[in-house]
């Protein structure tokens, strides 16, 4: 697996002109190299791959950079670089500009003399974009585990309880169930505060007759899911079920038209056209979906401003909403993967509208 996405980053560097690249970003130094510690520098040539480790991470990577020379580098890691960059007459190397801070650029410019750094944006990243069979396994089981906490977690919810343990009940059933942790803070937001699109978890005491949001996912084998379902605790009142309708016939608009070779902003369109014809355009104010994988939020999205072609292999959600100030709001979201004609969704939690007593 290493191998060929060595090979294809081999390719882009071919393109750009770059005899060697490094890379310091985490997720993309996880996704090169398979490696999961918390530090190390990959340095990638035509012909070599170099993971470069303190003494901590001699063994682990051993074992897990798969296709890679490990070399224990020096307190100062630039010194080896450029010793090795030197050792195979390479006079420029590009660097990932978006995880590079200024300090650090200066302190490469000081320390790799004679060595041309070459700014580079988004070049793993877009590899990344393309999910193989691996990665898709893996996600569907984090998909799935999500699935199961939101069927757990519908026995939890009562009047009386907070946000706050609803949030850690979710947590506990994803780590109890192999999950390393939620994919972000949870979201669960009751009654007015279900208004808010990124309403975290609170002190907040679920009553009834109100909406309960709740947006969470599972943190499983280095890979992100994400899903959204909105319930009513008590008796829903009319404007509960006239605003979860629409956003759920948004939604299923989306997913039955949404297709490879489409842009991001027209994929936005299929959910955001349906809210708007209700009236409702203007309380629905981010964006109906973006890519995930070893990140919660990868590119490309769908959004009204987001030009990229959506490509068999990309994994994106799917998350239209409605968010009304003072009285409350529903986002129904689902994972999906691009395929050859359509999309295969990931999530299959219900979205029939669920009344809690």
């Amino acid at each position: 697996m290493q191998e060929k996405r060595i090979e294809r980053l081999r390719q882009v560097m071919q393109q750009q002109d770059l005899p060697a690249m490094l890379i310091t970003n985490a997720y993309n130094r996880q996704y090169m190299t398979g490696f999961v510690g918390s530090a190390g520098y990959v340095v990638i040539t035509q012909d070599r791959a170099l993971f470069l480790v303190d003494f901590r991470y001699v063994t682990q990577a051993s074992e897990q950079a798969a296709g890679y020379e490990i070399i224990e580098h020096e307190p100062k890691v630039a010194a080896t670089i450029l010793e090795l960059l030197n050792q195979m007459g390479i006079k420029r190397l590009g660097f990932e500009q978006s995880d590079v801070s200024y300090g650090a650029f200066l302190s490469y410019q000081k320390n790799l003399s004679g060595i041309d750094l070459v700014p580079t944006e988004q070049v793993v990243e877009k590899l990344r974009m393309i999910k193989d069979a691996g990665e898709l396994q893996i996600m569907q089981e984090a998909a799935d585990l999500a699935d199961a906490a939101f069927t757990h977690i519908l026995t939890k919810l009562k009047p009386g309880v907070s946000e706050n343990a609803i949030a850690l009940g979710i947590e506990m059933f994803i780590r109890s169930n192999g999950g390393t942790s939620t994919s972000f803070d949870s979201i669960v937001a009751s009654g007015e505060r279900s208004a808010l699109p990124h309403g975290r978890a609170s002190e907040r005491i679920l009553q009834a007759n109100e909406f309960v949001k709740m947006d969470f996912g599972a943190y499983y084998k280095g890979y992100c899911s994400d899903i959204t379902r909105t319930v009513v605790l008590g008796k829903p009142s009319v404007k509960h079920k006239e605003i979860y309708d629409i956003v759920l016939e948004a939604q299923l608009n989306c997913l039955n038209n949404l297709k490879p070779g489409m842009t991001g902003s027209e994929g936005d369109a299929l959910a955001r056209n349906v809210i708007s014809q209700y009236g409702y355009g203007e309380h629905f104010g981010h964006g109906t979906g973006h890519s995930l994988g070893l990140e919660i939020h990868e590119s490309p999205r769908l959004s009204k401003l987001d030009t990229s072609i959506l490509k068999t292999g990309m994994v994106v959600t799917v998350e239209p909403g409605i968010y009304l100030p003072g009285f409350g709001g529903v986002r129904i979201e689902d994972d999906v993967v691009f395929t050859d004609t359509g999309i295969k969704i990931l999530t299959h939690s219900t979205k029939d509208f669920l009344t809690i007593d």
